[in-house]
C-alpha cells in the first residue's frame, strides 16, 4: 500500500485548521485578512499555525507613502487615501504591512491583488518609517487577480 500523498496530507492539515486554504497548482496556503485575528487583538489559531511560512493573502494595495517605497499596506477593501497620510481617517483594523522582495509596479487602489510572502506576527516598529505593525508579509511579491 502506498503512503499518504501530498493531497492527503494537506486535506488532513486543513481539516484540523493548520494548513489554510491551498489553491490547486499553488504551494502556499491562503489565509484571509479576517482570519488573522481571533478574539480581540489575539492572533487566530490559523494565523499562529501559518506564522513564518509562505502564505497567500488577497486584498487591495493602499496608495504607497512614496513611489519608490519597498513596502505597501494591504487592505481588506479599497482605500483611495494612504492610511498614513490623512490624520483624520480611522485606522483600519484589517491591514498588513507588505515588504517587497524586489521593486514592482504599483497597481490602482481599487484592483484586487494576491500577495505571497512569509507571514510574520507580533508587534514591530520599522526603524526607517516608525510604522508600527502587528502583521507583516516579508520578501513578498504580488499579482493582479
Amino acid at each position: 500500500m502506498a503512503g499518504p500523498t501530498r493531497r492527503h496530507l494537506l486535506a488532513a492539515l486543513a481539516a484540523i485548521g493548520v494548513a489554510g486554504t491551498v489553491r490547486p497548482g499553488h504551494a502556499a496556503p491562503q489565509i484571509k485578512l479576517r482570519d488573522i485575528y481571533g478574539r480581540g487583538a489575539a492572533f487566530s489559531e490559523e494565523a499562529l499555525a501559518l506564522a513564518d511560512q509562505t502564505v497567500e493573502i488577497q486584498g487591495f494595495m493602499a496608495p504607497p507613502l512614496k513611489p519608490d517605497a519597498p513596502f505597501f499596506v494591504l487592505t481588506k477593501r479599497p482605500m483611495a487615501v494612504c492610511p498614513f497620510c490623512d490624520s483624520e481617517m480611522d485606522w483600519p483594523q484589517d491591514i498588513i504591512l507588505v515588504r517587497l522582495e524586489s521593486p514592482q509596479e504599483w497597481v490602482d487602489f481599487n484592483l484586487p491583488i494576491r500577495v505571497t510572502g512569509t507571514l510574520s506576527l507580533g508587534t514591530e516598529i520599522d526603524e526607517e518609517t516608525g510604522f508600527v505593525s502587528r502583521v507583516r508579509l516579508l520578501d513578498a511579491s504580488y499579482e493582479r487577480i
